[in-house]
């Protein structure tokens, strides 16, 4: 089995002779530990002959600035990869949650990628995804908000994002995905050739089973997310093998 290996502040999987590239930025918390979190879902795409490079990160208000880093350490990571075994593939760039954000507002506009597989897109509020700060916010007479903003997040994408190829995931059971504000957004650029896909599971689909087998072992793994996850996996490797 391919092994994990720390490059900074991205964890990478380098099979021996990789056919292609994908840059995975998880979702929220989640992608503190992405090698744990998303460990079932990458060692997949692994198991298909894909070198994996996924950044390890907190949530800040500045999604721009995260953007920009995220960028920055995966586009030098690759260049790693290929000093090691050579010119590969355009790389696909994979996002969950917040991770799908941070992707479309990419400093090359996702220019330098081959797509984007987006799943779950989640673009809410600074007080919807820190209820806290719902809370705390009136009493202190204070607000702020994530930058760019959800609706300037869409305005961006329209505007500034250049990607046409783009597979949008979500999943039957989850109150958190935004994939049809993204979609709009998609669909009004020129030349946009963005689909969507339909999976049972809920929001922690593409993480939870690599958490569950990490804390519990393989006992703990559940049949119908393991299915889903499988399926997962074929897809992403579809769009990301040359």
């Amino acid at each position: 089995m391919t092994r994990w290996r720390r490059l900074g502040n991205v964890w990478g999987l380098w099979p021996a002779q990789p056919i292609a590239l994908v840059e995975m930025v998880g979702g929220s918390y989640l992608a503190a530990s992405p090698q744990l979190s998303y460990r079932r879902l990458l060692e997949g795409l692994a198991d298909h002959n894909l070198a994996v490079h996924t950044w390890g990160y907190v949530p800040g208000f500045d999604h721009q600035a995260q953007a920009n880093e995220a960028w920055k350490h995966l586009r030098r990571c690759r260049q790693q990869l290929e000093a090691r075994v050579g010119a590969l593939p355009t790389p696909l760039r994979l996002g969950h949650s917040l991770g799908c954000k941070l992707h479309l507002l990419a400093p090359d506009g996702g220019r330098n990628s081959r797509a984007l597989v987006a799943l779950s897109f989640n673009n809410f509020t600074a007080d919807r995804s820190i209820p806290m700060l719902r809370e705390l916010a009136p009493k202190f007479g204070f607000y702020t908000e994530f930058s760019p903003s959800p609706n300037e997040t869409l305005r961006l994408i329209r505007e500034s994002y250049h990607q046409p190829q783009n597979l949008l995931v979500s999943f039957g059971d989850d109150s958190l995905d935004q994939s049809p504000s993204l979609l709009h957004s998609l669909q009004q650029r020129v030349e946009d050739a963005t689909q969507s896909l339909h999976l049972p599971g809920d929001h922690l689909t593409p993480a939870s089973a690599g958490l569950r087998q990490n804390l519990l072992g393989d006992w703990a793994d559940d049949s119908a997310r393991a299915e889903t996850l499988n399926q997962l996996v074929e897809t992403i490797s579809s769009w990301a093998s040359p």
